[in-house]
């Protein structure tokens, strides 16, 4: 099996980010448009560029920006001149990055309980799009257990959806690309996937693994290829 990393295993909470993009008149969201645009989040999880330095990128692209009135500031007819849109400074621009860049994450503990399951019956594989802080973030999530083997971006030099990311996967597990099931939540991943011959999971909830995984956990194998039952799915309106 393999499997992605980020918002299957691991989530995020950007709480403080939103906040923080409230108070500087941002709509919220605009900092993640930039930050992971593939011009400026790829060299990163190509492992050309440092945390810092994708902070800095992500700063500059931020700073200057026009922003609206901050929520703490409500618009008041008297005042409009209190309000007019202001650019963004090159300190609020950091603090946004860093805020994005430090965000706190969890793992799913179900995700988790039901992986360890599978690694009992077959080779699991993590497959992701990561800096090169991985490894570190791993072992605080207390997951850096989890798997045989972790094929991330970083190390390998190439990030999904290009198809030399799977077969490298597929080569730490030891089998053939068409006995491998492959799980993400994107689509444009998973698609890359089937076209290997892998079996594809788009992920949503943990109920979508079930399907899939059923035959192993009751102690068989994964089919060869194609689709199983509950496997790709669509994606969610």
């Amino acid at each position: 099996m393999l499997c992605d990393l980020d918002n299957v295993i691991r989530f995020y909470d950007t709480t403080e980010l939103a906040a923080l993009e409230r108070v500087a008149g941002l709509a919220e969201g605009t900092t993640m448009d930039i930050a992971y645009a593939p011009e400026v989040d790829l060299p990163l999880l190509l492992g050309r560029i440092t945390t810092d330095e994708w902070v800095t990128t992500i700063a500059s692209r931020l700073a200057g920006r026009p922003t609206g009135p901050a929520t703490h500031a409500p618009v008041t007819p008297a005042e409009p001149h209190l309000h007019a849109p202001t650019p963004l400074t090159e300190p609020q621009a950091y603090a946004l990055g860093h805020a994005l860049a430090r965000a706190p994450f969890r793992a799913d503990e179900a995700v988790v309980a039901l992986l360890r399951r599978v690694r009992d019956r077959l080779p699991l594989v993590l497959v992701t799009n990561a800096s090169d802080q991985l490894e570190e973030d791993l072992a605080s999530l207390g997951i850096d257990d989890l798997a045989d083997h972790v094929v991330s971006s970083a190390r390998e030099g190439v990030a999904k959806p290009d198809p030399a990311i799977y077969v490298t996967a597929a080569a730490r597990a030891g089998v053939p690309v068409k006995r491998c099931l492959f799980v993400d939540d994107r689509r444009e991943n998973v698609d890359a996937a089937v076209a290997l011959g892998m079996t594809g999971v788009l992920y949503r909830e943990l109920a979508d693994l079930y399907a899939p995984l059923s035959a192993a956990l009751e102690g068989g194998g994964l089919e060869d290829g194609g689709q199983q039952d509950g496997g790709q799915q669509d994606e969610a309106a």
